[in-house]
């Protein structure tokens, strides 16, 4: 017998005992908001959204591990398991989809519904079935960093959108190195998805699909050209020896080296290496994404944090509240210029610190207006995954062969023919 498909069947008795709310007897109730790593940013504005609560509520955090996978297992496993102390969570958006389908969210409310002040992008990858089924805290976006020096040599325009071809182009004439992420881990899968939807193509067409229905719009003309990039760059090693390997770290390690050129990459990059080489800075510039195809729009990878309320809070009204008043503009600007997180808000970008810490911080809001999420689908974990066992190393890329043979095997492993 076929088991049912869904991501979290596995995960439901493990913590199914001994798991209740942890809320005080006595005085406010106190709501636990499962945040990400980062520097301090969420735990100060808890305190301070907790202090303007007046009794109301008391906001507690309790820190999820550092890399995303390992999020999304700790939060699904305590969900499955009704776990009632969980009360906000810091979402990455890849994995929203998942929670929504099997009712782990509770509704969000009308007040929080608003997003004519939120990016595209971010208001995308909160969405699920035509509904926003979490709130936008901050959002993230890759840019197009490049050396002035480089650029004014190879005669590019950069106030002009610029495309991959002119960028390999650029690279190789001039004896230099692109700075992109072909590691097999999440980043890759990030780079195939923007490379694919920027030449107008999609990785699923039909994202709200069960899994035995989901399509894979890999072997198109938008995957032939994405699988062309990568092993154009893998190639002619024009990311260097260990682009294999190369993950963001890398990426910029290489930005910054004598052999830097241009690199995709989040905006962290920028403090790092004012921090690290500030007698470069004045040679580096940003832009938008590159494009496939001169003259259309590209489309940036979109990341950051949404937040979502427990569908087993035993506080919901208060959580929501709580979330009101942490997305709030004024609070994604000081996270933005204390954490480097950027924030969802269009007004927070008006902050006069914002254009001061981030000089680039117009570029970033642009950029997630463009921006367009990895696959909205609650069977994401296996499509990343599938996308990285198949178009690794990028060298071995073949754009007549890699984008048939990948949708093969993730349609195999979502129909449970095959295992990753």
């Amino acid at each position: 017998m076929r088991r049912p498909r869904t991501t979290l069947t596995v995960l439901t008795v493990a913590l199914a005992a001994g798991l209740s709310a942890c809320a005080s007897e006595s005085g406010p109730p106190a709501l636990t908001w499962y945040i990400n790593p980062d520097n301090g940013g969420q735990e100060e504005i808890a305190r301070i959204c907790s202090e303007e609560a007046e009794g109301e509520y008391v906001i507690e955090t309790s820190l999820l591990p550092r890399d995303a996978a390992s999020q999304r297992e700790q939060l699904a496993r305590r969900l499955a398991a009704s776990d009632t102390s969980i009360d906000i969570m810091s979402l990455d958006p890849p994995f929203i989809p998942e929670l929504a389908a099997a009712d782990f969210l509770a509704p969000v409310p009308d007040e929080l519904q608003e997003t004519e002040d939120v990016v595209q992008g971010a208001v995308d990858s909160a969405t699920w079935d035509g509904e926003l089924v979490s709130v936008p805290f901050w959002a993230n976006t890759q840019l197009l960093w490049y050396r002035k020096s480089v650029a004014e040599e190879a005669g590019l325009d950069m106030d002009q959108p610029v495309t991959w071809e002119q960028l390999i182009e650029a690279a190789a004439d001039q004896d230099l190195l692109l700075g992109v992420q072909g590691t097999k881990a999440e980043s890759l899968t990030v780079w195939i998805n923007a490379l694919i939807a920027s030449a107008g193509g999609e990785v699923i067409s039909n994202p709200e699909a069960p899994s035995d229905e989901v399509e894979l719009d890999l072997d198109s003309d938008a995957g032939r050209a994405a699988a062309e990039v990568l092993q154009t760059i893998g190639q002619e090693r024009l990311a260097g020896s260990g682009f294999p390997t190369a993950d963001e770290n890398a990426s910029m390690n290489l930005f910054r080296g004598d052999d830097g050129s241009f690199m995709v990459n989040w905006p962290f990059v920028w403090p790092a290496i004012n921090d690290s080489n500030p007698e470069i800075v004045e040679d580096i510039g940003w832009a938008i994404y590159p494009q496939m195809e001169e003259g259309t729009d590209a489309a940036p990878p979109v990341g950051g944090i949404n937040l979502g309320v427990s569908a087993f809070s035993e506080h919901v009204d208060a959580a929501y509240d709580a979330v009101a008043c942490i997305v709030r503009p004024e609070h994604q600007a000081e996270y933005f210029v204390t954490n480097g997180n950027p924030p969802s808000s269009i007004e927070a970008y008006d902050d006069e610190r914002v254009a001061e810490e981030f000089p680039m911080a117009e570029t970033i809001r642009e950029s997630l207006e463009l921006a367009v999420p990895r696959p909205q689908t609650p069977f994401y974990n296996e499509v990343s995954i599938g996308l990285q066992e198949t178009w690794h190393p990028p060298a071995a890329v073949d754009p007549e062969q890699t984008p048939a043979s990948s949708a093969e095997f993730i349609t195999a492993v979502l129909r449970d023919e095959r295992l990753l």
